[in-house]
Protein backbone atom coordinates (compact mmCIF):
# COMPACT_ATOMS: atom_id res chain seq x y z
CA UNK A 1 0.00 0.00 0.00
CA UNK A 2 1.57 3.30 -1.08
CA UNK A 3 2.18 6.06 1.41
CA UNK A 4 -0.03 9.10 0.81
CA UNK A 5 1.36 12.59 0.27
CA UNK A 6 -0.13 13.71 3.61
CA UNK A 7 1.53 10.82 5.44
CA UNK A 8 4.87 11.68 3.82
CA UNK A 9 4.51 15.29 4.98
CA UNK A 10 3.74 14.07 8.50
CA UNK A 11 6.84 11.86 8.44
CA UNK A 12 9.05 14.71 7.22
CA UNK A 13 7.73 16.92 10.04
CA UNK A 14 8.33 14.16 12.61
CA UNK A 15 11.86 13.58 11.29
CA UNK A 16 12.58 17.30 11.40
CA UNK A 17 11.29 17.54 15.00
CA UNK A 18 13.55 14.63 16.00
CA UNK A 19 16.53 16.28 14.29
CA UNK A 20 15.95 19.67 15.86
CA UNK A 21 15.32 18.17 19.31
CA UNK A 22 18.47 16.06 19.37
CA UNK A 23 22.03 17.00 20.21
CA UNK A 24 23.37 14.56 17.60
CA UNK A 25 22.34 11.76 15.25
CA UNK A 26 23.94 8.46 14.25
CA UNK A 27 22.97 6.86 10.97
CA UNK A 28 23.14 3.07 10.85
CA UNK A 29 22.41 0.20 8.52
CA UNK A 30 20.40 -2.54 10.21
CA UNK A 31 19.89 -4.96 7.31
CA UNK A 32 19.59 -8.51 8.64
CA UNK A 33 18.97 -7.63 12.29
CA UNK A 34 16.22 -9.47 14.08
CA UNK A 35 13.27 -7.60 15.55
CA UNK A 36 14.42 -8.66 19.03
CA UNK A 37 17.91 -7.23 18.45
CA UNK A 38 16.42 -3.96 17.18
CA UNK A 39 14.17 -3.72 20.24
CA UNK A 40 17.17 -4.37 22.53
CA UNK A 41 19.07 -1.59 20.77
CA UNK A 42 16.11 0.77 21.11
CA UNK A 43 15.95 0.01 24.83
CA UNK A 44 19.68 0.71 25.28
CA UNK A 45 19.42 3.99 23.38
CA UNK A 46 16.36 5.02 25.44
CA UNK A 47 18.31 4.28 28.64
CA UNK A 48 20.97 6.69 27.37
CA UNK A 49 18.27 9.34 26.88
CA UNK A 50 17.91 9.01 23.11
CA UNK A 51 15.62 7.48 20.51
CA UNK A 52 16.27 5.00 17.69
CA UNK A 53 13.98 4.96 14.64
CA UNK A 54 13.87 3.24 11.26
CA UNK A 55 13.41 5.96 8.65
CA UNK A 56 12.67 6.46 4.97
CA UNK A 57 15.83 7.76 3.27
CA UNK A 58 14.32 10.25 0.83
CA UNK A 59 12.03 11.73 3.46
CA UNK A 60 14.91 12.03 5.96
CA UNK A 61 17.07 13.72 3.30
CA UNK A 62 14.25 16.24 2.79
CA UNK A 63 13.89 16.80 6.55
CA UNK A 64 17.66 17.30 6.89
CA UNK A 65 17.68 19.86 4.09
CA UNK A 66 14.79 21.70 5.74
CA UNK A 67 16.65 21.67 9.06
CA UNK A 68 19.82 23.01 7.37
CA UNK A 69 21.84 19.85 7.89
CA UNK A 70 24.20 18.27 5.38
CA UNK A 71 24.83 14.55 5.37
CA UNK A 72 26.67 12.42 2.78
CA UNK A 73 24.24 10.89 0.28
CA UNK A 74 25.77 7.43 0.78
CA UNK A 75 24.74 7.58 4.45
CA UNK A 76 21.10 7.64 3.34
CA UNK A 77 21.26 4.59 1.07
CA UNK A 78 19.97 1.11 1.82
CA UNK A 79 18.25 0.27 5.08
CA UNK A 80 18.69 3.16 7.48
CA UNK A 81 17.86 3.66 11.12
CA UNK A 82 18.90 6.72 13.09
CA UNK A 83 19.78 7.19 16.72
CA UNK A 84 18.76 10.61 18.02
CA UNK A 85 20.75 11.69 21.07
CA UNK A 86 19.29 13.51 24.03
CA UNK A 87 21.67 15.14 26.47
CA UNK A 88 24.11 12.21 26.70
CA UNK A 89 25.53 11.85 23.20
CA UNK A 90 28.42 9.65 24.37
CA UNK A 91 26.01 7.23 26.07
CA UNK A 92 23.93 6.85 22.92
CA UNK A 93 27.03 6.41 20.76
CA UNK A 94 28.31 3.78 23.16
CA UNK A 95 25.02 1.84 23.05
CA UNK A 96 24.97 1.79 19.24
CA UNK A 97 28.68 0.99 18.77
CA UNK A 98 28.64 -1.80 21.39
CA UNK A 99 25.60 -3.35 19.69
CA UNK A 100 27.31 -3.01 16.29
CA UNK A 101 30.35 -4.87 17.63
CA UNK A 102 28.15 -7.72 18.85
CA UNK A 103 25.72 -7.87 15.90
CA UNK A 104 27.41 -7.98 12.51
CA UNK A 105 24.14 -6.92 10.86
CA UNK A 106 24.32 -3.44 12.42
CA UNK A 107 26.77 -1.05 10.78
CA UNK A 108 27.43 2.58 11.67
CA UNK A 109 27.30 4.73 8.53
CA UNK A 110 27.97 8.23 9.87
CA UNK A 111 27.09 10.68 12.61
CA UNK A 112 26.14 14.32 12.66
CA UNK A 113 27.15 15.98 15.93
CA UNK A 114 26.97 19.74 16.46
CA UNK A 115 26.94 20.40 12.73
CA UNK A 116 29.96 18.23 12.01
CA UNK A 117 29.90 14.94 10.09
CA UNK A 118 31.83 11.95 11.44
CA UNK A 119 32.54 8.70 9.62
CA UNK A 120 32.10 5.25 11.17
CA UNK A 121 35.67 5.03 12.51
CA UNK A 122 35.43 8.44 14.16
CA UNK A 123 32.09 7.46 15.72
CA UNK A 124 33.72 4.36 17.23
CA UNK A 125 36.45 6.51 18.78
CA UNK A 126 33.86 8.96 20.16
CA UNK A 127 31.98 6.04 21.70
CA UNK A 128 35.05 5.26 23.80
CA UNK A 129 34.54 8.53 25.71
CA UNK A 130 33.06 8.08 29.18
CA UNK A 131 29.35 8.81 29.66
CA UNK A 132 28.26 12.33 30.64
CA UNK A 133 27.82 11.64 34.41
CA UNK A 134 31.35 10.20 34.59
CA UNK A 135 32.78 13.17 32.69
CA UNK A 136 30.97 15.57 35.04
CA UNK A 137 32.36 13.74 38.07
CA UNK A 138 35.88 13.86 36.63
CA UNK A 139 35.54 17.57 35.92
CA UNK A 140 34.22 18.24 39.41
CA UNK A 141 37.16 16.30 40.86
CA UNK A 142 39.59 18.40 38.83
CA UNK A 143 37.94 21.60 39.99
CA UNK A 144 37.85 20.54 43.64
CA UNK A 145 41.48 19.36 43.83
CA UNK A 146 43.07 22.84 43.66
CA UNK A 147 40.54 24.26 46.12
CA UNK A 148 41.31 21.45 48.57
CA UNK A 149 45.03 22.10 48.21
CA UNK A 150 44.59 25.85 48.76
CA UNK A 151 42.48 25.20 51.85
CA UNK A 152 45.19 22.84 53.17
CA UNK A 153 47.93 25.41 52.58
CA UNK A 154 45.92 28.20 54.23
CA UNK A 155 45.03 26.01 57.21
CA UNK A 156 48.66 24.90 57.50
CA UNK A 157 49.90 28.50 57.41
CA UNK A 158 47.41 29.58 60.07
CA UNK A 159 48.36 26.57 62.19
CA UNK A 160 52.07 27.50 61.92
CA UNK A 161 51.34 31.12 62.84
CA UNK A 162 49.33 30.02 65.89
CA UNK A 163 52.18 27.73 66.95
CA UNK A 164 54.71 30.58 66.63
CA UNK A 165 52.52 32.96 68.66
CA UNK A 166 51.94 30.26 71.30
CA UNK A 167 55.68 29.47 71.52
CA UNK A 168 56.50 33.19 71.79
CA UNK A 169 53.91 33.70 74.54
CA UNK A 170 55.31 30.73 76.49
CA UNK A 171 58.86 32.13 76.37
CA UNK A 172 57.85 35.58 77.60
CA UNK A 173 57.70 36.29 81.33
CA UNK A 174 54.20 36.59 82.77
CA UNK A 175 54.29 40.33 83.40
CA UNK A 176 56.05 41.49 80.24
Amino acid sequence: MPVTRERKQELVQAYRAWLEGSSGVVLTSYSGMSVRALEDLRRKVREAGGEYHVIKNRLMALAMRQAGMDVPTEALEGTTAIGFAGEDVAGMLKAIVETARQAEALKVKAALLEGRIYDARQVERLAELPPLPVMRAQLLGLLQAPATRVAGVVAGSIRQMVNVVKAYSETQPAGA
